[in-house]
């Protein structure tokens, strides 16, 4: 995909975290996250965004992990959302 703004910025990075194991109390122990793409705004008025990946992990179709959505900097200073 590509986007009509080449000096568009994404609102989030995208990152996956594979489940590592489990602690004592059972709660999921995650892996280092891995970048795996981003999301950009929609034009015009539509709300939400559009998720471009640039791989997709196998452990992620296999439900065994998590995706994080961390705001971009521009996001955070006021961007344009």
């Amino acid at each position: 995909m590509t986007t009509s703004n080449s000096n568009q910025k994404p609102l989030y990075r995208v990152s996956f975290s594979r489940i590592a194991g489990k602690d004592n109390q059972g709660n999921d122990i995650l892996g280092r996250p891995k970048e795996i793409g981003a999301a950009w705004e929609r034009k015009g008025d539509k709300q939400g965004a559009i998720v471009q990946f640039d791989i997709i992990p196998t452990d992620l179709m296999n439900h065994n992990g998590v995706m994080f959505l961390v705001p971009t900097e521009t996001a955070n200073n006021g961007g344009s959302q």
